[in-house]
């Protein structure tokens, strides 16, 4: 793929409901997109980076000075044989993972155009359709949670997600689950928790959990180590892996037996497909999270979710629960199982909205073979 231009693009996009967890309230969202033009094809990708450094330390801005001071002219006028040696062109680049996939997964889409193949087909994926689940942000009341939980059930999601941190985490998950007895539930608590807080930690075990995600420390593994005999619910870690390796550290330190796989966390497709054909090998199951993505982020999702590995409803949510108008056509919807068909379009199986985008961004920054061109927008 000869790699003819290179366009980042700042859109803000407002959520229909702020969305709460343990680290922070968003809904004005700050999303940053990346568009790489190849052999005369554009691909799409979308850097999953918050607007603060809450989930991790990457954010909108420090993506954005990445991938214009460094991946941006790195790229110019390069030829690449496939998406897949792309991490190893920015292997020097450390960390800013969220920054790195939205160009890979830009060369991903661009590459699957080319081949006239869906992504999720030339990831290696078979499935027609993907499980589905919801997760929910944390309410004022557990009254509140109870009449959402309902809705979405209703919608069809197979899984709930509840988030918690401590004051709005027991009595919260206990009248879901007195209400609701049969479904698959779980909590996410982004770190919100201590290896001190075991013992109340231990008390979710009443609720026959899926699992726990990530209740300690973001860059902890150990520690979760050290809580995991210690609950009956299984942990499932999702800050603390960043790549292949962390997975495995945390497999063999039994510090989980679930992981979380979000494609930008990870750095990309690349990454993703390696660390679940590792965990799938050591029968830990895997799941697709989500970061509050546009359609394109979603469209990604979609694609990776239908690998192997991929044995959990995800957090892969219809457009609608999130945006009044999404930046894809059509929007991605869930059906009353639960399940998302998968495209059949080559690349990421969705049609960009190019005017749309364009009304959205406040910024934007083009490298070429020809040139290098920057327009702010206030």
């Amino acid at each position: 793929m000869k790699i003819e231009s290179i366009i980042l693009r700042e859109i803000h996009m407002r959520l229909k409901a702020p969305f709460e967890t343990s680290f922070g309230t968003v809904q004005n969202r700050r999303i940053l997109l990346v568009e790489v033009v190849a052999d005369g094809v554009s691909g799409w990708g979308e850097v999953t980076a918050g607007e603060t450094p809450g989930y991790n330390a990457e954010t909108t801005d420090t993506a954005w000075l990445v991938l214009s001071t460094f991946v941006g002219p790195l790229l110019q006028g390069r030829t690449l044989a496939h998406a897949l040696d792309f991490p190893e062109l920015v292997a020097h680049i450390r960390g800013h993972e969220m920054a790195k996939s939205g160009v890979e997964n830009a060369l991903w889409d661009a590459e699957a155009k080319l081949a006239g193949l869906p992504l999720s087909r030339l990831l290696g994926g078979a499935k027609q359709e993907i499980d589905c689940g919801v997760s929910l942000g944390i309410r004022e009341t557990p009254q509140s949670l109870l009449a959402r939980v309902e809705q979405e059930l209703r919608s069809g999601y197979q899984r709930i997600k509840l988030k918690i941190k401590p004051g709005k985490d027991y009595d919260f998950v206990k009248a879901v689950r007195r209400e609701f007895p049969n479904i698959l539930l779980s909590v996410d608590a982004n770190s919100a928790y201590r290896l001190d807080d075991a013992e109340q930690l231990a008390a979710f075990d009443d609720f026959d959990l899926l699992m726990m995600e990530q209740p300690l420390a973001w860059d902890d593994i150990y520690a979760h180590a050290k809580l995991q005999p210690r609950i009956k619910s299984p942990i499932c870690l999702d800050e603390c892996i960043h790549n292949t390796r962390h997975a495995v550290a945390a497999i063999e330190l039994n510090a989980c037996r679930i992981i979380n796989i979000k494609v930008g966390r990870v750095g990309g497709h690349s990454e993703a497909r390696r660390l679940q054909s590792v965990c799938k090998d050591r029968n830990i199951p895997v799941w697709c999270g989500g970061m509050l993505e546009s359609g394109i982020g979603r469209a990604h999702n979609i694609a990776v979710s239908t690998l192997p590995g991929f044995t959990l409803p995800g957090d892969v949510s219809a457009s609608g629960r999130y945006w009044d108008e999404d930046i894809i056509e059509p929007a991605v919807e869930v059906s009353q199982k639960g399940t998302i068909r998968v495209p059949t379009a080559a690349g990421i199986g969705y049609e960009v909205r190019r005017n749309l985008i364009e009304a959205l961004a406040v910024r934007s920054q083009s490298f070429s073979t020809k040139s290098q061109t920057s327009v702010l927008t206030a």
